[in-house]
């Protein structure tokens, strides 16, 4: 029997016993894991999902050290187990570490036959990293009254002038003199949703594609966007990892699935980069994973060029309300909210996600978070709570305890059905549309006053 010594205890939220005895018969049936209903038996030719118990650790406990080890530990607590994406041979080696280990499901979904893919999608519609760029040029030609584009900074492999890609954000709003600079100047309160730093969780840059399109389609004709793209900077950074995605988007029908960045680090395959999630320069954390591993954080905090470009970015368009201690709360007078979308787990998360304790601003971050949850439904957390490990280094952490302004993670997607895992069905993208939207609409809005009462 392996032993897990001086390992942490995950505080994950509790469970009713009623709400726990379902899901245990429910994952019992493999109807809660993702993949097929069925969970049928795995195809040895490529990794799938599998759920890990040990009978002597917390499930929490598990999970951190499974992480440590190098296994990728998806995000969402199972009552009885971790949840990884392995392979079958990585799945026996824990069998005989003494670890009960059974799989959930595939990590691929079938893409229909009579899905005829257009130019620049993969995967049954998902779009490439240059579709993206294409579409916000398209975007901004069509609609130079709405839109503007900005260059902000540069991919790893175009910093080796190795092809690579421009970092872009696009500013949707009614234009009017001043708006869209790199400015903290500006008049107008600024949200920003950022999506696909993890190159492989395909929905987030989707919906960052859907919502560019809602507002301008919208401006004018719904009440509710107009008053806001009327009032408001609403970015987007639909890409934020674009090497990553040219990666993951190289296999049409079984994308790669590259968390990371594109950075050679002498790992092969997916162990290649650097987790752009743990690279940010607040709390950075040299423990967070080895090379190889899917939450390497880089040889030094900021180590990237994607993450410079993307502080530099919202230092230039955000005013800095907060003092530098972790837990001095920033002031009533604080202005903006950001997004950033990841998959998958149904959560909300807010501030803080590399410690339990209370950020000083908790009860005002916690009621966005709320408010958004009223739309997707999805649990409301921080800390540790419904992921299986923190995330210190992560762009929503930095934003809030740099700058004062609320960060907020939404991981899109659930645990089960052909609509789970990185790499769920095109036809999943109108459930999450649908049920992310307001929650979108929400966090625009509370751009103005975001910490109504200061607590």
């Amino acid at each position: 029997m392996t032993r897990f010594p001086n390992l942490r205890r995950s505080r994950a939220r509790r469970l009713p016993a009623a709400v726990t005895t379902a899901m245990l018969l429910l994952i019992s049936a493999g109807l809660m894991m993702p993949g097929s209903a069925t969970a049928a038996g795995p195809d040895t030719s490529e990794p799938g999902y599998w759920l890990v118990a040990s009978p002597t650790t917390t499930v929490g406990e598990l999970a951190d050290d499974l992480s440590k080890r190098g296994y990728d530990v998806m995000e969402g607590l199972s009552p009885d187990g971790a949840p990884i994406l392995a392979t079958a041979a990585q799945a026996q080696r824990l069998r005989r570490d003494g670890l009960s280990v059974r799989y959930t499901g595939p990590l691929y979904q079938p893409v229909p036959a009579s899905v005829q893919a257009a130019a620049g999608t993969y995967y049954g519609g998902y779009h490439t990293a240059a579709a993206h760029e294409a579409h916000n040029q398209q975007v901004v030609t069509a609609h130079p009254e709405l839109a503007a584009l900005k260059t902000i900074g540069q991919s790893w492999l175009k910093t080796q002038n190795r092809g690579g890609h421009d970092i872009q954000a696009l500013c949707i709003t009614k234009i009017t003199t001043g708006d869209c600079a790199l400015s903290t100047t500006g008049s107008k309160p600024k949200f920003t949703l950022m999506a696909q730093m993890h190159a492989r969780e395909l929905a987030t840059g989707e919906l960052a594609y859907m919502w560019i399109d809602y507002l301008v389609a919208n401006y004018g004709k719904v009440a509710a966007v107009t008053t806001l793209m009327d009032t408001t900077e609403l970015w987007v950074i639909p890409i934020a990892n674009p090497d990553g995605v040219d990666i993951v988007s190289s296999n049409s029908t079984r994308p790669v699935s590259q968390r990371k960045n594109a950075h050679d680090n002498g790992c092969s395959g997916t162990g290649r980069g650097v987790d752009l999630n743990r690279n940010s320069s607040y709390h950075w954390d040299v423990n967070q994973g080895t090379k190889c591993t899917e939450t390497y954080p880089g040889a030094s905090a900021g180590s990237e060029p994607e993450t410079r470009a993307i502080q530099s970015f919202l230092s230039s368009i955000y005013r800095d309300t907060k003092p530098a201690a972790d837990f001095s709360a920033a002031t009533t007078a604080t202005t903006g909210t950001f997004l950033t979308l990841h998959s998958y787990a149904e959560l909300n998360i807010y501030p803080y996600g590399w410690t339990n304790s209370l950020a000083p601003n908790n009860t005002d971050l916690k009621t966005i978070a709320a408010n958004m949850a009223k739309s997707n439904k999805y649990t409301v957390v921080h800390g540790d709570g419904g992921l299986n490990y923190f995330a210190p280094g992560a762009t929503d952490d930095w934003i809030y305890g740099t700058l004062g302004v609320p960060g907020y993670t939404i991981e899109v997607g659930p645990s089960s059905s052909s609509c789970s895992g990185f790499f769920p069905a095109y036809s999943c993208m109108a459930s999450f549309w649908s049920l992310n939207l307001p929650a979108f609409m929400t966090l625009g809005t509370a751009a103005a006053k975001p910490y109504p009462t200061g607590s």
